[in-house]
């Protein structure tokens, strides 16, 4: 039988390059939409905000990885963006897929802050709430994606080699020898890249409905944060603020948004039973990225 074939957006991105990566070391077929071509996979010309989408008829099964991503100001033209490409395009492809396994990459930001997220099960609230249009529209397009039978996976904090995102605002967020942190220290979950692909590919064989995917146990904020300092060659100390007090930079100063402090500031752990359930077992962690950065 010939190798099954993916259609993957994002596949030139930080979570898609990976997601093609290892399908194309499976042996799978991958079709990769995207405006430019990728390292892996056959170049399918697609642009996210425009309204054609490609013929998938050769795909088997769809991935969908492309996403705007950002914490941006309220009122800035990229929040038109993020609609335009979270939730229209997903529409766009949803249609598109006519039917075939379509696994669409969501996120944790989907959940409703305001609860307590000490145990977040896919049940938790997803309506309203959301701090940023990232959280919105995302959350829309998770919506879209599970009435239209798709599996949606949810991954948290999503970290590993090629990072653009997480490790470089913690690095710049360093201020003279501290980097200031809400509150006490937290247990969040974190997902490693390679972890998320892995489910990407299982999923395409799950049932529809929605799936948390991080790594095998939460971390403990405070020694995450320490030990990723550590791998880049910081040795900023932690300063602990009270809340209120962290809360006033929000707007003052560069990075600092009512978004941001609340993913540091509570502890947010997925449960993940319902994906373990159907054969996901993360096989790498924070240490696995940590040592090979230290051997690089």
């Amino acid at each position: 039988m010939p190798p099954p074939t993916i259609a993957l957006t994002g596949a030139t991105g930080f979570c898609g390059a990976q997601v093609a990566a290892r399908a194309t070391a499976l042996g799978f077929r991958v079709l990769a939409l995207g405006r430019r071509p990728a390292r892996y996979g056959e170049h399918l010309p697609w642009d996210a905000t425009a309204p054609d989408v490609p013929d998938l008829s050769a795909a088997d099964a769809v991935v969908h990885c492309a996403a705007a991503v950002g914490d941006h100001p309220p009122g800035s033209p990229l929040e038109r963006t993020q609609r335009v490409v979270n939730v229209e395009a997903t529409a766009r492809l949803l249609a598109a897929a006519g039917g075939r396994p379509f696994v669409f990459v969501s996120s944790a930001s989907v959940y409703d802050p305001r609860p307590d997220r000490s145990r977040v099960t896919e049940e938790h609230p997803t309506a309203d709430g959301h701090l940023n249009t990232y959280g919105r529209t995302k959350a829309a397009a998770d919506r879209l994606a599970l009435a239209a039978g798709a599996v949606v996976l949810r991954p948290r904090a999503v970290y590993g080699p090629g990072d653009p995102h997480l490790v470089p605002r913690l690095l710049a967020s360093v201020r003279r020898g501290l980097l200031a942190l809400p509150g006490r220290d937290v247990e969040l979950s974190l997902t490693a890249v390679e972890n998320l692909a892995e489910a990407c590919l299982l999923a395409v064989h799950w049932p529809p409905g929605a799936y948390n995917v991080t790594d095998a146990h939460p971390y403990r904020r405070d020694a995450a944060l320490r030990a990723v300092l550590a791998a880049h060659g910081n040795d900023a100390r932690l300063l602990h603020l009270p809340h209120r007090l962290a809360a006033l930079a929000v707007g003052r100063r560069e990075g600092v948004t009512r978004y941001a402090l609340d993913q540091l500031a509570r502890p947010v752990v997925l449960d993940t039973t319902r994906s373990r359930l159907r054969g996901f077992t993360p096989g790498r962690d924070l240490d696995d990225y940590l040592g090979a950065l230290g051997r690089a």
